[in-house]
Order: C-alpha cells, then structure tokens, then sequence
C-alpha cells in the first residue's frame, strides 16, 4: 500500500469529515499548535534592536528548529506504525489533520454564497478570512478575483503539496511541509519586522511549492474541460512567470485561463496599493457564478489526485 496509500486515506477522510468543529474546540489543530511554536520564537528570537544579519541567523535557526522538530515527531510516530496494510491506514488518519480538501472548499464557498444573493458586506467579511488585502475597496469582481486566488494558490499550498511530501516521506514528509507552509504564512513577509528574520522561511517554503505548484496547475488544466484546456496551458505559459510567487502563478494561471477570467492585477493592502500584473489580461472579470465554476474545477482536480494516489498505491 506504501505512503501513496496512506496520503490517499488522508485524501478521503479529510473530504468525509474536514476537521470538525467539536474537535477543533477540544483540542485545537496541529497547525495551530505549530503556529504557537512560532509565535514564541518570533518573539523571542527576532529582536527589533538586533543587526539585520544578526535577525538573519535567528530566522535561520528559527525556521530549522521548526521543520526538524516537526518531522521528527513524524519520524518518530511512523518508527513505531507496523508496515502493514493496518499500519499505512493509521498513517493515513495521522496525516489527516494536514489536509485541508474540505475546509478549503468550505472557506471559498462561504465567500460564494453571500456574493451570489447580492450581499456585498457579507462577502467582504468572508474573503477578508482568508485573503489579506483590504476588503473594503473590493466590489462584486475584486471578491470573485480574490476568493478564486486563494482556492487556487492554496490548493497547492493546503492539499497537493502536503499530500506530494506524504507521498515521498511518509509523516515526516507531511508534518514537516506544513511546519514549512506554517513558518511563511507567519513570519515570510517583506515587511520591516519580518524581512530579515523570515528570510529563510520565505525560501524553503519556495523550494517545497515548486513541484507541487506546477502539479496542481497541470492538474487545473486537465480538468479545465478540452474548450478552455489550451487556454489554461496558454496562460500558465504566457502569465505564470510574471507572477510576484515563483510557484503561485502556476495554479493561478491555470485557473484563470480554465475559467476564461483575468485574475492578480493591481490591488490595495493596508491603504496602499500593489501593482500587479495580470494573468489572462484580456479576459472578463470573474463574477460569484465563476467561484462555483472553480470550486468544480477545484473539487474535479482533487479527486484526480486522490484516483493517481490509488494508483500509485497498486502499483
């Protein structure tokens, strides 16, 4: 059955149940648990009054402490798991939590539903959950733009390459990804507070995306449908290197072209704006019918996933 078995359990038992909120309110979840970790080193370690090489080095140590602790409880849970066909479906469970199929749809979803009855105020709220650019200046296409953004990047970020590492090392693999997705969504910012100290974090984090990045755009583009599919490949050709994320302009260009919308462009953080390029310029703005159209895109592309993993667990 191997690790391609065991990522293909976490697959299924993450789209059956997602991470249930009586569980969360019990005991959390162990990203957040992680996230604590890092919270205390920052900190601790990233001190205003230190040099900015001095910071470096912090971040260094930081970053390195987090993913080596995180994959050797990983390493050291799946020491003790029997190889056995037993064995690789409690791997699975264990690898569940660091799968995010469901709730990745369900957070999108939710920016969806208030969009499609006209609610404009309540589709801000959502996307504002899990985008970071101002909600406020967004209208009907700017909330469509950023909430197919998200399911796109974190597509990759939340599913495929968690599930890519499991494959390759198990629960080390898998464990030590998120710890990695963790420690730049926290501290791999190019802000004054985080440019130096998050430095390290920012560029490991780049090297983990960079295959499951363009697997998961190849994945959009074969579910992109045989009309749009050479648009999607077109635009991962043309769009996804302009990109400001050496990995995100994958998927994200991916699914521009497989929906036929024009996604990234200019937009406003904290009262100032980013101007960013295009993908697929000259296509329409997206709208709320387009966010169910790449939720189906999304949800097509994970069962993908999940059908090569059982391949390659037969194999």
């Amino acid at each position: 059955m191997g690790f391609a078995g065991a990522m293909m359990v976490a697959m299924v038992a993450d789209a059956l149940l997602g991470w249930p909120n009586r569980l969360f309110a019990r005991i959390g979840h162990p990203v957040t648990w992680l996230g604590r970790l890092i919270a205390v080193l920052d900190a601790r370690w990233n001190r205003e009054t230190d040099a900015s090489s001095l910071r470096r080095a912090a971040g260094i140590a930081a970053a390195l402490f987090v993913i080596a602790l995180a994959a050797g409880i990983g390493w050291i849970v799946q020491y003790v798991i029997p190889l056995s066909w037993a064995g690789m479906v409690l791997l699975g469970l264990l690898a569940w939590p660091f799968v995010a199929f469901r709730s990745l749809y369900d957070h999108v979803a939710a920016v969806r539903d208030p969009l499609r009855a006209g609610d404009i105020g309540a589709a801000r709220k959502k996307v504002a959950m899990i985008v970071g650019r101002d909600p406020n200046q967004l209208d009907e296409a700017g909330i469509a733009r950023a909430a197919i953004e998200s399911l796109a990047e974190n597509a990759s970020d939340g599913v495929v390459a968690p599930v890519f590492w499991g494959v390759l090392l198990g629960l080390p693999g898998i464990i030590g990804y998120k710890a990695v997705n963790t420690l730049d969504s926290m501290i791999g910012h190019r802000t004054a507070r985080h440019r130096a100290f998050g430095w390290a974090a920012a560029r490991i984090d780049d090297i983990a995306n960079f295959v499951p990045a363009r697997l998961t755009g190849l994945l959009f583009v074969a579910l992109a449908g045989s009309a749009r599919r050479s648009d999607a490949m077109s635009c991962i050709r043309v769009d996804a290197r302009h990109h400001r994320s050496i990995n995100a302009g994958w998927p994200e260009a991916a699914m521009a072209g497989a929906l036929g919308v024009r996604l990234c462009g200019p937009r406003s953080y904290g009262g100032e704006t980013a101007d960013e390029p295009w993908l697929n310029a000259t296509a329409r703005d997206p709208a709320a019918i387009d966010i169910t159209r790449a939720l189906e895109t999304y949800v097509g592309a994970m069962f993908a996933l999940t059908l090569l993993l059982v391949v390659l667990a037969i194999v």
